[in-house]
């Protein structure tokens, strides 16, 4: 296709765009734009999309702008005679590897270890686009494919596996997953400087091997490198060959890991030693983007669409956000069960009005837009420019947490900011109404004392449903669970029935809750199926939880202590303790109803079975 060429129209509106306006993804593409041979590739276990949502567009662009000629190759073919993986042939610099934007054991299997039978990420939902652990199988063939060109693994999977992680789907401890790959070199959390910087390092003729100093990367050492002990600026986890043998040894790291990957100024260098393999070192954490780094990062030339190589086929992950802005990065929420902060970071960076706006005018002119943003949102939808009043005190703290057991009280926590950019974005031409379609965290609207977020947020921002997520009722769990009381939960229900009713809305306040968290008792399922009962819920949004890599609660799952106190924490495991747990979501469904009087009579609480069947 010629460059000057322009696109067919289908399902999506490609008429005024060329194909040029897309990194290439084949070789006749990288000749449209008159190259012989490209610098990086990058390849992805999702479909292209070129939207900031997505983070291979993101890490592509962003090489783009720096000077780079940058290929993707989305979902290659790794069960055929490899030709995905040859059709660009070397390039000049180095080859990236992603599995996606989700983990793909995630992405692929329930909480039952069931696999799922679609992929929002790729075309028409189709499942087996991918592999399991595309990581490692993308870079395993490109090593035996180009043996001298460096590989460097990238995205959330490899993010969250940079060492020693528990993996539920083979229930067993990992080695770090730049191991397992074979990659040289793993760059962890959100990846635009530390990409381009690479590249920049290379381009100047440093070998890979070599780069063993750059912020935000992983690398494989000699042993002969790593401390003898830990030091302020160096710490020294227990090594892979004893957290295999004993699962304490794991979950004592995982303090270190949780604690240096949430330091405000990057916190230390953390090794892991693997034998003979070498010293596994992960270097600190770049600070959180400046609000011009983060703008730069959002208004990189996106044409906001799929790639027209997917025609008239439909990307489900692609039709929940595009119509949709996100305002920020990073999350101080801190939830044990939760895998933001150590990807993005707890420290919040915000985009400018001036960002937000120019990319809400963008949605405004999108052929199929009607007036309606879907979300105006973020990993956390109410944390936009919210951070410490006292920077130097935010430097000296490790808590993993902003705002468990309390809320810091030195963080800001003036919404004044966001709700701003909700009026001035509903004040754009052809903007009917935004919406808040992303989690908001409710403990945190509540510290508005004037009570003027929650109610513009109710009375306007709310498209029929808002997402709220107690995650438990009982305080033992919410504790383990780092989350707020759910007496907090009762008063934000009170202030949004009292909203709905001022403004004679009738919408619906949506929780979502876990079972089977560490921590949680059958009995303590009973008393949420009780609690929630009272409250008119019938609970819709429900999830067994699903032990991921980097968090505390997948920690104490594999470990059976919590790695703060390493003291034991009860966890349901086997697949009965967790069915026996999750029925209790479904208390109104009658075919559960002798399983749960017979349950109740067994934990000699019969006071239950009269609250939860009374009138029923």
């Amino acid at each position: 296709m010629r460059e000057n060429q322009r696109l067919p129209q289908d399902s999506i509106d490609y008429s005024s765009l060329r194909l040029t306006d897309w990194l290439p993804t084949s070789v006749k593409e990288m000749k449209a734009r008159g190259w012989d041979s490209v610098d990086v590739v990058l390849f992805s276990g999702d479909a292209y999309v070129d939207h900031p949502s997505f983070g291979t567009a993101v890490i592509g662009r962003a090489l783009e702008r720096a000077g780079y000629r940058v290929a993707i190759v989305p979902q290659p073919g790794w069960q055929d005679d490899l030709r995905d993986f040859r059709k660009f042939g070397r390039p000049r610099l180095f080859f990236g590897v992603s599995a996606g934007a989700m983990d793909s054991m995630v992405n692929h299997y329930t909480a039952a270890r069931r696999r799922r039978s679609d992929d929002a990420y790729t075309p028409d939902g189709r499942h087996g686009a991918r592999p399991d652990y595309p990581t490692v199988v993308y870079t395993q063939i490109l090593r035996r494919l180009f043996p001298d060109v460096p590989i460097v693994a990238g995205g959330i999977e490899a993010s969250l596996r940079r060492l020693s992680h528990y993996d539920y789907w083979q229930d067993r401890l990992r080695p770090s997953i730049l191991v397992d790959s074979g990659a040289d070199m793993l760059l962890y959390g959100m990846g635009e400087h530390n990409t381009v910087e690479l590249a920049r390092r290379l381009d100047a003729g440093e070998a890979v091997a070599d780069i063993t100093d750059l912020p935000q990367s992983v690398v494989l050492r000699p042993r002969e490198e790593m401390p003898a002990e830990s030091t302020d600026t160096d710490i020294v986890l227990a090594p892979w060959a004893v957290c295999r043998r004993d699962r304490r040894m794991q979950a004592a790291n995982f303090r270190h890991i949780e604690q240096q990957s949430n330091r405000l100024g990057g916190g230390a260098t953390l090794w892991q030693d693997y034998g003979e393999r070498g010293a596994v070192k992960v270097l600190p954490m770049l600070p959180a983007m400046e609000q011009g780094e983060i703008d730069a990062a959002f208004d990189l030339p996106f044409t906001r669409l799929p790639h027209p190589r997917y025609k008239a086929r439909r990307i489900p992950a692609y039709e929940m956000i595009r119509h949709s802005v996100n305002l920020h990065r990073g999350c101080f929420g801190g939830c044990a069960f939760c895998t933001i902060s150590a990807h993005q970071g707890k420290f919040i960076a915000s985009r400018s009005p001036e960002s937000i706006l120019a990319e809400a005018r963008q949605v405004t002119r999108m052929p199929d837009f009607k007036g309606y943003i879907s979300d105006l949102g973020g990993p956390s939808a109410n944390m936009y420019a919210m951070g410490g009043r006292d920077r130097s005190r935010c430097a000296r703290c490790m808590r993993p947490s902003c705002l468990h057991p309390s809320v810091c009280p030195n963080l800001d926590t003036d919404h004044t900011p966001l709700l701003d950019i909700y009026a001035r974005v509903d004040a754009l031409p052809g903007v009917k109404k935004s919406f808040v379609g992303s989690g908001v965290r409710y403990d945190l609207s509540m510290c508005d004392a004037s009570g003027r977020y929650n109610e513009e947020l109710i009375a306007r921002h709310v498209s029929g449903r808002l997402k709220v997520a107690p995650e438990h009722t009982e305080p033992a769990v919410l504790d383990v669970m780092r989350k707020p009381s759910f007496e907090l939960f009762g008063r934000f229900k009170d202030i949004f029935d009292r909203v709905n009713a001022k403004y004679g809305l009738r919408q619906q306040l949506i929780p979502y809750f876990i079972s089977s968290h560490p921590g949680c008792r059958e009995i303590d399922m009973a008393e949420l199926a009780v609690k929630t009962k009272a409250l008119d819920f019938r609970l819709e949004q429900v999830q067994d939880f699903t032990p991921t890599p980097m968090t505390v609660a997948s920690e104490i799952y594999y470990s059976g202590v919590h790695p703060y106190t390493l003291k034991e924490v009860y966890t349901a495991v086997r697949p009965e303790e967790k069915l026996a747990q999750r029925k209790y979501f479904f208390w109104y469904d009658r075919s559960y109803r002798v399983d749960i009087e017979r349950s109740l009579r067994r934990m000699h609480r019969p006071d239950l079975i009269a609250r939860l069947f009374a009138r029923y």
